[in-house]
């Protein structure tokens, strides 16, 4: 049978049929949708959202729904951007929280919203994904919940791998409500209240109470109405500032990648009246220092694990010594990780005392705490916060290029590197350019308590070469033609929670010898050292006196510093010193055996006694005992055992040193004189048997 063509009018009527089809079957849709009780979708809407979420979804009053453009169809991009999208509006909204979450009784939803109006693309749905470009909430309830083992509600990556549903939030409308948070592992209890404002920049402002660490807590700031969780590159401005005693940490910038804080870009300005107290804020365990301020840019990214943290180009104040540098931050197990680089233009010596569990009067006094230190006590007695030392390991490297006190003190250089691991803390090395020589030095402290429970277990080593006089004490003109030098060696150890009762408790060696120069009350004072004041004015009164040499040599057991050999050699008078120093309770007794050269007016032949404390010292003469004149030879008799500081003596190419002659003719024995014989007369021949002090 032919093919017979339809008539044209028969294939219009057939093309239009088809197209009204097309049309009406969408159109009675989407009337019908418009019409809908779509209260009875709710619980194939939350059944479907508790899937995707992985923890209890639902929409407990009115679902409402209304059919809109999506916002990308203005830049029409393809035929997807005509098909308006359902916006829904849903009334008393409540979350829970996933498993393995404990939550409160009385509280047991993470999230609860008056009224909850979003979009869905209807597309994705198709692929079992449950997309919301914007979500808008009013009068929002949150709980943020973190448990001491890590987990938290607020995350939302595979919370059920094991469902076939997706969801992904596109951004987020902020409105007033009230944010709780309690964080198992900091501690910490907090609410922020939110509320919307008018402005440029900002969306929204908080006020927030509650304790961080334990320590209360009180903040503010600001931060945008619209958080995007999608478009990573969209800055989202933040300001806060938070305050906890004395300490005030603010921030202001941009976070550009909210879903993991990978690009937190802030400002970040912090002061307070000592770093140690950033551990109720920060949980970074620093020394005990002065009043400090400090500001530097910080980024952080924020990751199940251990979040890292970085303060870098930071500059600022530590009492009245500067600070800049880098840092950074890691939260890892067992203990967090910090390290950096820190240097100082200008540090001042008073700065270093609470370093040491000096009292930190400034900052104390700010907080109101309590001074510790007794009256009469000169060794700080401030305890080290050891406990602390167990929640950080610390790599630090510090250095100053210049270090001053109040009265002018020669050092150009400090460099040191901190090391903090598994509670054993280090200053390896820790050393010092000063006065034209060096100090180099080594201090290792167990605060674990595996050595010595409860207490540190430290370690000294430390050596002092060519430090000159002229140059330690600039100020004293009577110095500046003076070639004298300083050196001497220290190796301690000890148990102990403080300076005092490490020292208390130390045992070891302290040899010093100082090679020329001159001495007097007045530059005695200048040195801080009450003692030699008192002890000169008996000798001289208050005059200038060439020092030939001085070698002493400490044994110290216990904390006690019992005598070697001292002996000081000046153009005067030879001294030669025997008794203990007491570290542990700051008592002096000891001994000065002079011995006058030439005649005196008042002529010092009997023992000179120093006695009393650290801090009040008490010197005396007996005057009822007469030394033999023959008490310098006698003081010569017992310094062979000086053969040990030979290594002190440090005299360079063509240099003459007075200690190098003292100490060789000590280290040969003397002839002790025969009874009823007396010394040579200074300058005269010494007779056979006799040995006449070096001058």
């Amino acid at each position: 049978m032919p093919y017979l063509p339809l008539p044209k009018s028969r294939r219009a009527k057939i093309v239009l049929a088809t197209a009204g089809l097309l049309v009406a079957v969408p159109a009675v849709t989407i009337v019908v949708l418009m019409h809908a009780d779509w209260n009875r979708a709710k619980p194939w809407l939350n059944a479907r959202t508790s899937e995707a979420l992985g923890r209890p979804f639902a929409i407990e009053g009115d679902l409402a729904l209304a059919w809109r453009q999506p916002a990308s169809a203005e830049k029409q991009r393809g035929w997807r951007d005509y098909l308006p999208w359902p916006h829904l509006q849903a009334r008393d909204v409540r979350m829970g929280n996933p498993a393995g979450i404990v939550a409160d009784p009385r509280h047991p939803q993470s999230a609860s919203v008056s009224q909850l109006a979003f979009s869905l693309d209807p597309l994705a749905l198709l692929d079992k994904k449950i997309v919301i470009p914007e979500l808008r909430f009013d009068a929002p309830q949150l709980r943020l919940l973190r448990g001491k083992d890590g987990n938290n509600n607020w995350t939302f990556e595979k919370q059920n791998p094991g469902s076939s549903w997706q969801f992904e939030l596109q951004s987020v409308v902020f409105s007033k409500g009230t944010v709780y948070l309690e964080d198992g592992i900091t501690n910490s209890t907090m609410r922020a209240d939110v509320d919307t404002i008018v402005d440029a920049r900002y969306g929204i402002a908080w006020t927030l109470a509650g304790t961080y660490r334990g320590a209360p807590v009180k903040g503010s700031g600001k931060a945008g109405g619209v958080l995007s969780l999608q478009q990573q590159s969209t800055p989202f401005p933040l300001q806060a500032e938070m305050r906890s005693g004395g300490t005030t940490l603010a921030i202001d910038g941009t976070l550009t990648r909210p879903t993991r804080l990978a690009a937190l870009d802030v400002l970040l300005k912090i002061s307070g009246p000592s770093m140690a107290q950033l551990y109720a804020l920060t949980g970074v365990l620093l020394p005990e220092t002065p009043p400090f301020s400090a500001q530097g840019h910080l980024t952080g990214v924020l990751k199940r694990g251990g979040s890292d943290w970085i303060y870098d180009k930071f500059t600022g104040k530590v009492g009245s010594s500067d600070i800049s540098g880098s840092a950074k931050y890691s939260e890892r197990k067992p203990r967090n990780v910090l390290t950096g680089n820190v240097h100082s233009k200008l540090l001042h010596l008073n700065d270093l005392g609470p370093l040491v569990g000096a009292d930190n009067r400034a900052s104390k006094v700010q907080r109101g705490a309590q001074l510790n230190q007794p009256a009469g006590r000169v060794l700080p007695i401030e305890t080290f916060k050891t406990e602390r030392w167990a929640s950080l390991d610390a790599d630090v490297r510090y250095t100053a290029d210049t270090i001053t006190r109040d009265a002018n003190l020669p050092i150009s250089q400090v460099d040191t590197h901190i090391v903090l691991n598994d509670s054993v803390l280090s200053l390896n090395p820790l050393n010092f350019n000063i006065a034209g020589g060096t100090l180099v030095s080594q201090i290792r402290m167990d605060g674990s308590g595996k050595t010595a429970p409860g207490r540190i277990a430290a370690e000294l080593k430390a050596s002092a070469r060519r430090m000159q006089i002229k140059q330690l004490f600039p100020n004293l003109k009577p110095l500046q033609a003076s070639v004298g030098q300083i050196n001497g060696d220290a190796a301690l150890t000890a148990t102990g929670n403080s300076v005092a009762s490490l020292l208390g408790n130390s045992n070891g060696e302290v040899k010093a010898l100082i090679n020329g120069g001159s001495v007097s009350k007045l530059l005695l004072e200048e040195m801080g050292l009450n003692i030699g004041s008192v002890v000169l004015a008996k000798l001289s009164g208050d005059k200038q006196v060439k020092l030939n040499c001085m070698a002493a040599s400490f044994g110290v057991t216990h904390g006690l510093m019992q005598t070697r050999q001292f002996i000081v050699d000046t153009d005067d008078a030879t001294l030669h010193v025997d008794g203990t120093i007491n570290l542990e309770n700051e008592k002096l007794d000891l001994t000065l055996q002079p011995d006058s050269k030439g005649v005196r007016i008042f002529s010092l032949r009997a023992p000179i006694y120093v006695k009393g404390t650290f801090s009040d010292p008490d010197v005396s003469i007996d005057k009822g005992v007469v030394a033999l004149r023959a008490g310098g030879a006698l003081a010569l008799a017992a310094v062979a055992p000086f053969a040990a500081l030979l290594p002190l003596v440090n005299a360079g190419p063509g240099e003459q040193s007075e200690c190098a002659s003292l100490l060789n003719q000590a280290s040969r024995k003397p002839v002790a004189p025969q009874p009823g014989k007396t010394r040579a007369r200074q300058g005269a021949k010494p007779k056979t048997g006799e040995r006449a002090l070096p001058r």
